[in-house]
């Protein structure tokens, strides 16, 4: 019997301290939305639709950007793609993500970039204003948003 006691009384100390950690650890942040729609204008290189999906883990935050807005004049091959996302932040500053990731990106296809990296605080509010696309090095696409974010800005 005493055996028994002393099993239901172990098993109650961890039970009771694995609330405890539970109790006491971090919440999980997140973005809401997780996705947006705008329109961009791309100079003589499209516009049209842009869908950005966006994450976020403490600080830390991706964005990725998808749009029919620009098709690949040429076969892009993954990580040619050098983009640097520009976003208002509170309504008053800016916020910038960036990155070399991009999928390999067919003739004619739309283009996409990301998970681009970024810096957040809780709080912030970032909505999307331009987007420069560097492909090899050589070509330089600049796209201004010609619409607000739908459904709304990223709330970090």
């Amino acid at each position: 019997m005493r055996r028994f006691k002393l099993g239901i009384s172990t098993a109650m100390g961890t039970a009771a301290l694995a609330a405890g950690a539970l109790a006491l650890a971090p919440t999980a942040s997140a973005v809401d939305p997780t996705t947006a729609t705008l329109t961009a204008d791309c100079g003589t290189y499209g516009s049209g639709l842009a869908t950005l999906t966006a994450t976020q883990s403490g600080t830390a935050a991706t964005i990725t950007l998808s749009s029919g807005a620009i098709k690949a004049p040429i076969d892009v091959p993954a990580g040619s793609v050098s983009s640097t996302l520009t976003l208002s932040k509170n309504g008053s500053g800016t916020a910038t993500f960036t990155g070399n990731a991009n999928p390999a990106i067919p003739t004619g296809s739309d283009v996409t970039t990301g998970p681009l990296k970024g810096t957040v605080a809780a709080g912030d509010v970032l909505e999307a204003k331009s987007l420069k696309l560097v492909i090899f090095g050589l070509i330089t696409v600049n796209c201004t948003a010609t619409s607000p974010q739908t459904p709304g800005p990223f709330t970090f």
